[in-house]
This record gives structure tokens, C-alpha cells and sequence, in this order.
């Protein structure tokens, strides 16, 4: 799997994460309760929405991009990240396709992922406890003041290096950072955050 791929996959996963309960004094936890409250954030969530802020540290370049814009999701399968100017696009991820327009230049792009790479088999997975940690990954884990920060790192040589999800104190997420093996480096802030709002496919439209 591609980086790109990879990363837009682990971030479609953590910013369902909204729902998580208030942690207490700092403490590490258990790498299988971290992945647990990732998981119960799904319960009684059907779709929500977001603004965002993107600083995104591209290793080749000094200059830091930052670009504002939202998120929007709607179970079983529906995913959309919309960056506006200067660096406008969006990215449509409907299960197992992935969907990329760049407004400004007219560029189209469509990734047929695995079906088993698809957010329809994501959820299932997500439906049971977590009673062991998945294959390929360390997962680190800790309440620390009014955070949680759980953090995945997938095995080398792919992509992503670590995935960091931080969530506020009354459960909504704060902040997800991803680490690439390039030494790439997105932050994405999180604001705003509304759920179930009763969102329709006409939310979820590229063009």
C-alpha cells in the first residue's frame, strides 16, 4: 500500500474517534483499552462534520503548508476532506474508492482500493470489543491531564511511521498527527466538531 493510501486510510479511522470518555490523572493505559475507546467512539455516532486546519511539513522544504478546511463522514462507508485555497482539494474515500480533485488545475484522480482495505470492513471489525491487538502494529496509549493520546506506529516499510490521535477531555477529537518513513509531517486540528446532523449523499459530492 502507498503512502498516501495508507494515510488517508488511518485518518478516515481517527477522526471517527469522537465519543471517548473523560480521562482522569495522567496514567499510561493498556495498548488494548487505548484501541477500545477508539472503538467505542463509534457507538451512537452516525455521521459528523468538522473544520479543520492542515500543517502539513513537506522534509524537501522549509515552509510549512497550513490550509484550513472540513471533514464530513457518514456510516457504513463515507468519507470527504475538503482543503480550501491556496492549496484547494478534495478527497472522496466511499469504502474501497478513493476520489481526489484538484479544483485549481482541473486534475482527477480514482484509487480502487482492496476490498478488504475498504471502511465497510473496517466497521465490521469495529463492531466487536478489542480483545488483542492487530497484526503489524504497536500501539502506545496514556491519559495525561484533560488528553488521551493514543498512538500507532504500522510495521517498516510502510508509508506512515506513527499515527498520533489526541482526543479532548470531553471526548471530541483535538488533534491527529502523522509521521511518514519520508519525514513527512501532518498535523490536522480539529473544530467544531457536530455529530449526527443528518448528513445525505448530496454532502458527500466531489464536484
Amino acid at each position: 500500500m502507498t503512502t498516501s493510501r495508507l494515510a488517508r486510510i488511518l485518518l478516515a479511522l481517527a477522526v471517527l474517534a469522537l465519543a471517548v470518555p473523560a480521562p482522569g490523572q495522567a496514567a499510561r493505559i493498556s495498548p488494548r483499552e487505548g484501541l477500545e475507546l477508539l472503538r467505542s467512539a463509534f457507538a451512537g455516532v452516525n455521521d459528523f462534520t468538522a473544520e479543520i486546519t492542515q500543517e502539513k511539513q513537506i522534509a524537501l522544504m522549509k515552509k510549512k503548508l497550513v490550509t484550513n478546511g472540513m471533514v464530513r463522514f457518514r456510516k457504513p462507508d463515507s468519507f470527504m476532506m475538503e482543503l480550501n485555497p491556496p492549496h484547494a482539494s478534495r478527497v472522496l474515500l466511499r469504502d474501497n474508492v478513493i476520489s481526489t480533485l484538484l479544483p485549481a488545475d482541473g486534475v482527477r484522480q480514482k484509487i480502487v482500493l482492496p476490498p478488504d482495505e475498504g471502511l465497510a470492513r473496517w466497521f465490521a471489525l469495529m463492531e466487536n470489543p478489542v480483545t488483542s491487538l492487530p497484526d503489524g502494529v504497536a500501539v502506545q496509549a496514556e491519559r495525561n491531564g484533560d488528553a488521551v493520546t493514543i498512538s500507532i506506529a504500522p510495521s517498516q516499510g510502510r508509508g506512515v511511521k506513527n499515527l498520533q490521535v489526541i482526543l479532548a477531555a470531553d471526548g471530541k477529537l483535538r488533534r491527529v498527527i502523522i509521521e511518514e518513513q519520508n519525514r513527512d509531517r501532518t498535523v490536522i486540528s480539529f473544530r467544531n466538531v457536530r455529530r449526527n446532523v443528518g448528513l445525505t449523499d448530496r454532502d458527500f459530492r466531489i464536484e
